[in-house]
């Protein structure tokens, strides 16, 4: 198992579009899904943003208020397999909400992924008051195809 400098892992963070989030429902089944992140203040952000959500209660929240255990995986698929990488990232979410963007948190956080996502200029970042998941990670794993592959350059 590779274990990433933290020069690389920030790179990756910086650089990964999408991570996969995994999560315990209420019957301890694990469930995934997409979500975008940035990190800033020491830990990683993910919005409730103005993309279509299906209601008002979303299960993610619930779920992390029940579990906050969690997972994140970033990966890279390439059709040379020798460009394949993986990184888990484990740690605690905590729902975070805000009446607005003046917590120092919560606009360092709104500020890094309004730079990391130049849709937020036509979406908005927040469905309503501020809602994030804030996830400190705890340990990191990884694998790399190839010793020494460039991780993080497109």
């Amino acid at each position: 198992m590779a274990s990433f400098p933290e020069e690389t892992v920030a790179r990756l963070l910086a650089r990964c579009p999408i991570a996969r989030l995994a999560l315990l429902d209420a019957s301890g089944a694990p469930r995934q899904l997409p979500v975008v992140f940035a990190p800033a203040e020491g830990a990683l952000w993910s919005p409730v943003d103005g993309k279509p959500k299906r209601g008002p209660g979303l299960a993610r929240l619930r779920r992390i208020e029940r579990h906050p255990q969690v997972s994140l995986l970033l990966d890279e698929y390439a059709p040379d397999w020798s460009r394949l990488w993986w990184l888990e990232l484990r740690g605690r979410a905590e729902v975070v909400r805000a009446d607005g963007e003046t917590d120092p948190r919560i606009a360092a956080a709104a500020a890094a992924l309004r730079a990391k996502y130049p849709q937020y200029a036509s979406t908005p970042l927040f469905l309503g008051a501020p809602t994030l998941l804030r996830i400190v990670v705890e340990s990191a794993r990884g694998w790399t195809a190839a010793p020494g592959l460039p991780l993080g350059e497109p």
